[in-house]
């Protein structure tokens, strides 16, 4: 014998009355939340805007600005740890630093020469090889470094090397070499920054970072710069 069920009421999803007593706007005030402005929309006058972008920003006027030399430490010794992880020995991780100021050192010629071009009337490139070193000594490492070279030496044995010495390297001034890499020298970055500065002025040259510590200087660096034989045969042809 079948028995009848009686039958339950179906709330409709899109019913109103039925389920009134849930709605957000009949429960007591307290519960309720102010709601989020915008984020396009601007505190002051309550318009929308867009949000500032980087690539927006005058490059001129971000000539002087600097960054913490804390954050840049930090971020310097993370990158040295993590090429450190993944390389066979010092030869190897010295040349990946290499490699990553060469990319570094692409982006900071052209920064320069960017503002140079925009700033005067009248922009020159350098076709001779000293301007164009004295030119990386002083104003390529003020642009990183926040400071220029402390000095440049001429080799006297190798007509085509030269020398940019630096006293305290500010990217090993908080790095602490193991005694096991004493000869590691991590300003192999700053190597590579001149390397390509060099190639994008029309001055091939392999570049390389050498520890020369002193009693007054522990963490002096010499950055050894060896042309190629075609910039030297333009150097002698250009004196005549």
């Amino acid at each position: 014998m079948a028995y009848a069920q009686a039958q339950r009421p179906r709330f409709s999803a899109l019913s109103t009355t039925s389920v009134e007593h849930l709605s957000p706007a009949a429960s007591t005030t307290r519960f309720s939340l102010p709601s989020a402005p915008s984020i396009n929309t601007t505190l002051g006058g309550g318009k929308a805007g867009v949000r500032p972008n980087i690539y927006d920003r005058n490059l001129n006027k971000m000539r002087t600005s600097e960054v913490s030399a804390s954050a840049f430490a930090f971020l310097f010794s993370e990158v040295v740890q993590y090429t450190q992880k993944r390389v066979s020995g010092i030869a190897d991780l010295e040349r990946r630093l290499n490699t990553l100021g060469y990319r570094v050192g692409t982006r900071v010629l052209e920064m320069m020469v960017w503002r140079t071009e925009g700033s005067s009337k009248a922009p020159k490139r350098e076709i001779r090889f000293l301007p164009a070193l004295m030119s990386i000594h002083t104003q390529v490492w003020k642009s990183v470094f926040g400071k220029p070279a402390d000095a440049i030496e001429k080799s006297v044995e190798n007509q085509d090397e030269y020398m940019i010495i630096d006293n305290d390297p500010p990217i090993t001034r908080h790095i602490s070499v193991p005694r096991d890499m004493s000869q590691l020298s991590c300003s192999s970055f700053s190597a590579g920054i001149v390397e390509a500065v060099l190639d994008g002025l029309g001055f091939p040259a392999r570049v390389t970072a050498h520890n020369t510590p002193t009693e007054q200087y522990p963490n002096r660096t010499t950055i050894l710069i060896k042309l190629e034989q075609s910039v030297m045969e333009r150097e002698e042809a250009l004196k005549t």
